[in-house]
This record gives C-alpha cells, structure tokens and sequence, in this order.
C-alpha cells in the first residue's frame, strides 16, 4: 500500500500517546480524540464523566513507505499496559482503556496477530478492545456513532510540546516519551 494511512489506537491519556507518537519518522500527524463511544461530538468533560462510553485516541497519520503499521502496533504496545482494564497508572476509567480501532481488514488481521504475538510478553492477560471500525461485508468506513473519530478541543492538541513543565506532563507523559526514546530510536524522526 502506499500513500498515507491513518491508524488509531487508546491507550491512556491522549497526551501520552500523542507525544510518543509525534516523534517517529514517518507520522505525519498525530490528532488526540474520542472513538468508541454513543454520544456524537462529545466534548473532553464529557468523556471524563465516564458515561459516553469514549475512549481517548490518538489518529495518526503515517507514511507506509516510512513506517508500517506492524511497527506502530509494536510502539503502542510498549508505552502503555495492555493488561489493565480501563486504566493506566493513576489515570482509571473507561476512557483510559487500551483499543485499537482497525480501519480496514488488513489492520484488523495486523492487530489480531500482534495481540496474539504479544501475549507471551505479559504476566497478565491482554486486554485490548480491538474493533471493526469499518464495514466487515464491504471494507467501507463503519457510518456507526462509535467509529466515528471525533477530534478533541483545540487546547488538547501538541499538549505536551506546548506545556512540558506541567505537572501531569512531567511525571507521566515524559517517562513514556524518554522510554519510546530509548527503546525505538531507530525510529525517531
């Protein structure tokens, strides 16, 4: 395949996965939002309210011929814990959960095989939501209100670049960024 590819994972917080995911070589953007929930067009307070039933997301826009999703699947599944259900850290509720949203077939088989490869890493059982968030019968995108990606307020985008001295972002989203620095700098842009 070639030309840009959007995927989209959870993970925790969307700042955590923003600023990780920025730094790759071959992510040509990277969108902090919502996915998975009923409510259309839900805002962050929301989703925070824990009944929406969204999880914060990150799409990123990638170039295959750069980085292939295999490899994202690889980086998201080293920056945040699989195994805990709607939580990650001190950060709990069902907007924290780890999913992965496949946009197409071949994303669906890519994450099923990465779940299953991934399984032995873990004391724990993964417990990743993977969806179908396009239509299994004609590989068109799912028009359901919970694939809809819906991106967060402005205020949520480029949060960590834009305040790294903040408490949050210096104590949980630096350690992931410094631990994706380590582990996958072949890949850094």
């Amino acid at each position: 395949m070639s030309g840009r590819q959007s995927a989209i994972f959870g993970g925790g917080c969307f700042w955590c996965l923003e600023a990780v995911f920025q730094g790759l070589r071959g992510v040509t953007a990277v969108t902090s939002g919502y996915m998975g929930g009923h409510v259309a067009s839900p805002s962050y307070e929301q989703v925070c309210g824990k009944d929406t039933g969204h999880a914060e997301v990150v799409r990123i826009e990638f170039d295959p011929a750069v980085i292939d999703y295999s490899t994202l699947l690889t980086v998201f599944f080293a920056i945040h814990d699989p195994t805990t259900r709607d939580r990650q850290g001190n950060d709990v509720g069902p907007q924290y959960r780890s999913a992965i949203f496949a946009l197409n077939a071949d994303q669906m088989t890519a994450s099923e095989q990465m779940i299953h490869t991934m399984r032995p890493s873990f004391s724990n059982p993964i417990v990743t939501q993977l969806t179908a968030a396009f239509d299994v019968a004609t590989g068109a995108p799912s028009p359901a209100t919970e694939h809809v990606f819906w991106p967060a307020e402005p205020e949520h985008h480029d949060y960590f670049r834009r305040h790294p001295g903040q408490g949050y972002c210096m104590f949980v989203v630096a350690p992931k960024v410094a631990k994706a620095k380590a582990e996958f700098s072949a890949l850094l842009a």
